[in-house]
């Protein structure tokens, strides 16, 4: 088995956590306090980030209306990741804080600007969660009737990297050279306007802000497709999977390591992550009894299909739930995710798919039992995979007290014990931890 340490990063969403069960957090969330919180447990375990999802709109596919969607909070209410972001960081001190946004939502200055500024504020350790947006809702938010097609948003994504790059090259990290007795704060001199004129993309530069810790922010991406493949080969610095087993967790991350050395870099710069929501129990018995009870909720299914509506664009309400899928479903919102949950063949039903699935139980692996028990299987996937670790996640993305307790005072500490987990940190900016080993 691994004995070296893995990397741990978490994955939240905004909206309320689980507030239908008694371990609800209890009040409003909308102050951040209870993220802040959970940032802090979670620097306390030592995790690399925190990823703060988002989307750009009221979901109303599933059904046709946005009734389920306000009903049972899935996906809304939420607030904005980047204040968030920033609250979190600047009440930790080395945990990684991750915000979400999209290249369809902000111009490349304005994106550039803020990244560098959350970056300063959380003195180096911000990153960028990289997204086109898949859902047309959210386009008629921002002046268009409906998205590109994948592809031609993926042309535009590479365009936009390489424009923020420059801009955040615009500086150079020795700009403000704070000269009292010439009276000089910036050397203009290096300082440079980038001058981009593109396809897509217009910009002159140079940013308005100094130069941040890590110069540019953390890029997390999630390619799934070939292209997004490619696009996260060469950009991110850590990338986001959903597998299906061992054998395509391996296979996912060695093909990840091949385009990127295929354009040059180095693949142990980019460490992959593998989805996982453990379900943990005092006993092995007591864990699969909870996850059970979990899957058999009567919010569950609906919660499910009507994120997946959301997401895929697809109206999971117009099909019978103990039928098979009538044909193979295909989506220009997030294919890869509607891939992995039709099964296409399978004769499944489309209550077994959610069941089977997990539905909002996201995880590359099964992982039931006790905190020794999930800890040896992590260790485990991870000598066969290779690396580099693991994003957990929480049920139907909702997040309580409970369940952050269970994994950071319970499982965390039976990695540690294993030498799978670090037990202090060795750096200051985000990419020297994510880089450590």
């Amino acid at each position: 088995m691994a004995t070296k340490p893995m990397h741990l990063a978490w994955f939240m969403n905004f909206p309320p956590d689980e507030w239908r069960e008694p371990f609800g957090q209890g009040g409003s969330p909308w102050d951040g306090r209870f993220y802040i919180e959970m940032a802090q447990t979670l620097e306390r375990a030592c995790f690399d980030y925190i990823m703060i999802e988002d989307k750009l709109m009221v979901p109303q596919t599933y059904g046709g209306s946005r009734d389920i969607a306000l009903k049972n909070a899935m996906m809304v209410p939420k607030h904005d990741p980047a204040p968030l972001a920033t609250a979190m960081g600047m009440a930790t001190s080395r945990l990684g804080v991750v915000a979400t946004m999209s290249t369809m939502a902000y111009p490349p200055f304005l994106l550039a600007r803020l990244c560098s500024t959350i970056d300063s504020l959380t003195r180096g350790r911000f990153g960028w969660n990289i997204v086109t947006s898949a859902e047309d809702l959210a386009a008629k938010n921002f002046n268009m009737d409906k998205l590109p097609l994948r592809e031609t948003r993926y042309e535009m994504a590479d365009e936009y990297l390489e424009v923020v790059n420059k801009l955040f090259a615009s500086w150079d990290a020795d700009a403000v050279v704070l000269d009292r007795e010439n009276g000089i704060y910036v050397d203009p001199s290096k300082v440079r306007t980038i001058d981009h004129s593109g396809k897509h993309y217009q910009v002159r530069g140079p940013l308005n802000t100094v130069p941040s810790p890590q110069q540019k922010p953390l890029y997390v991406q999630a390619g799934a497709s070939p292209r997004g493949r490619d696009f996260a080969a060469r950009h991110a610095d850590s990338i986001i999977s959903v597998a299906s087993g061992v054998k395509e967790m391996k296979a996912f991350r060695d093909d990840i390591r091949l385009r990127a050395e295929k354009i040059g870099r180095d693949p142990d710069e980019i460490k992959v992550l593998f989805c996982i929501t453990p379900t943990l129990g005092e006993t092995e018995f007591e864990a699969r009894e909870k996850y059970k009870r979990q899957l058999s909720s009567e919010h569950f299914i609906i919660d499910t299909l009507s994120s997946l509506s959301a997401i895929t664009e697809i109206d999971f309400a117009q099909f019978e739930l103990d039928q098979p899928l009538p044909e193979k479903l295909v989506t220009n919102g997030e294919s890869g995710t509607l891939d992995k949950f039709q099964q296409w063949g399978s004769g499944k039903t489309l209550r077994e798919l959610v069941v089977d699935g997990g539905g909002g139980l996201v995880s590359s692996v099964e992982l039931i039992g006790t905190p020794d028990q999930v800890a040896e299987r992590m260790g485990e996937v991870m000598a066969e995979v290779g690396g580099d670790g693991f994003l957990i996640t929480t049920p139907v993305l909702r997040v309580s007290r409970r369940y952050l307790a269970e994994v950071a005072d319970g499982l965390v500490p039976a990695l540690q014990k294993r030498g799978l987990a670090r037990t202090s940190y060795k750096h200051e900016l985000l990419r020297d931890t994510l880089r450590e080993f």
